[in-house]
């Protein structure tokens, strides 16, 4: 008979892991193209998806508090469906790696020579030696794990926003030039095409992920009161960091020298220069590559232990069903990082780091809507399917109120998808029509082999 598993997270502990996976000034260059208008565009993604996946995926926690979203949907719409959710939930992340390996590498570019940050050759290499290490450190155990999320999420990750948000208000009342205007008109962006719109999907794309930490649900200490209580205090503190973040980079960094994988340590530079405060631009570097690797180990962990949590349903090849002492499951770990290892051959074949960023980001996205229209239409099946199922916490309003969240949510996710598509008119991707073949191919491609791996599972047992 196996130990039952040590219960050894708390709610702060499961709010810290949210703000390190989802807050962190990486998201903030991206948010900045927006300028003034990310209010609004923030406001839009609160209300069409962040606060309708907070309270639909506290709902789901506490009522089925075992592996996440996989037996959210698998509840719901059958085992496979359940497979390809946890599926999407896990490829999107292996794609979207190399895009926070290539911020930890452009970051730390600036503890040796800022030069090297638009080095391809370099982002490359450093992304892969930074990516294998954090594999390492994973396969020691959730409670590692954790704790290495904890403190990168206070000293890593909340210390350097809190930081770049008082620079970017000394800035301005220092009377330092604003690179964008604060009148209202500013506020409600003036959008003459669709393209101009793509952009969300990465702001969509920046606040996804606080249904991750729910695999993590039985390892908390009283998941069925600590969870929903951890999840809230984290969506208020990531929303609230998220805009004046964002804002401060707006301020500082011109518009046309905006890097997406650079632009929080370029921002840092413009503030460190005006405040004569160069000496500290090596120190901050190293600070915000400790919170990114924090990130990164949240993000290896989690969705690779719910992807290994169908291996018990026999939904995955026996090779996927290992796991060392630790409980950790090693082959998925090592295979993913094969994926990663491939897949950021992208930075030497697309025009620009920005363009290489962007695209992989993308096609992270439109999986990952894909994965919440899944989890909306999942909410309210359940509602009907299992209405007895005993649910710590409900989304306010009875089923009526659980109607309105999940289609708010559902109208967010799939225009997050559709308009993912489209090539942004901020950046220059290439040809748009290669563009978009290249982002259907993808999509394609990867809702398509779970389906394979799945017959080839059930089938071999």
């Amino acid at each position: 008979m196996t130990k039952p598993t040590q219960r050894v997270l708390t709610a702060s502990t499961i709010a810290l892991i949210n703000i390190a996976a989802l807050c962190s000034i990486k998201n903030f260059p991206l948010l900045a193209e927006y300028g003034l208008s990310i209010i609004f565009f923030l406001f839009l993604t609160a209300l069409f998806f962040f606060i309708p996946v907070s309270l639909v995926s506290a709902e789901l926690a506490s009522g089925w508090p075992e592996q996440g979203v996989y037996s959210w949907v698998k509840a719901a719409l059958g085992a496979k469906m359940g497979f390809l959710a946890i599926w999407l939930q896990w490829i999107e992340n292996v794609i979207w790696y190399p895009t926070i390996l290539s911020f930890i590498a452009t970051t730390l570019a600036y503890l040796i020579s800022p030069d090297l940050a638009h080095n391809k050759l370099y982002i490359i290499c450093v992304s892969l030696i930074i990516f294998w290490s954090v594999t390492w450190v994973n396969c020691f155990g959730m409670k590692v794990s954790g704790k290495i999320s904890s403190l990168s999420a206070l000293f890593g990750t909340i210390i350097p926003i809190m930081l770049i948000i008082f620079l970017g208000l000394f800035w301005v009342i220092g009377a330092h030039p604003s690179q964008i205007s604060f009148s209202s008109g500013h506020l409600i962006p003036s959008l003459t095409s669709w393209n101009d719109l793509v952009l969300l999907s990465g702001v969509l794309f920046s606040l996804s992920g606080l249904e991750m930490s729910a695999v993590h649900a039985k390892d908390v200490q009283n998941p069925r009161r600590d969870y929903p209580k951890g999840i809230f205090f984290s969506a208020i503190i990531i929303l609230a960091l998220e805009a004046l973040g964002a804002l401060a980079i707006a301020i500082v960094v011109p518009h046309e020298e905006i890097q997406l994988s650079a632009g929080g340590m370029e921002a840092f530079s413009y503030l460190f220069q005006a405040f004569h405060m160069n000496w500290a631009t090596p120190l901050i570097a190293a600070v915000m590559t400790f919170g990114s690797l924090g990130m990164m180990s949240t993000w290896i962990v989690g969705p690779s232990r719910g992807l290994w949590a169908t291996a018990h349903h026999g939904d995955l090849p026996r090779f996927f069903h290992k796991v060392n002492k630790h409980e950790m499951p090693t082959n998925i770990l090592v295979s993913q990082g094969l994926i990663v290892t491939v897949l950021s051959a992208v930075f030497l074949f697309m025009p620009s780091v920005n363009s290489s960023y962007w695209i992989l980001m993308a096609l992270a996205s439109i999986l990952y809507m894909l994965m919440y229209i899944l989890l909306f239409v999942s909410a309210l099946i359940l509602r009907y399917k299992y209405p007895h199922t005993k649910r710590t916490y409900q989304v306010p309003g009875g089923t009526l109120g659980l109607w309105i969240i999940s289609l708010l949510g559902l109208t967010g996710s799939t225009f997050g998808f559709l308009i993912g598509f489209l090539p942004p008119s901020q950046l220059n991707t290439g040809n748009p029509l290669q563009y978009t073949t290249l982002l259907l191919c993808g999509a394609a491609f990867f809702c398509t082999l779970p389906f394979l791996i799945y017959k080839a599972s059930k089938k071999s047992s």
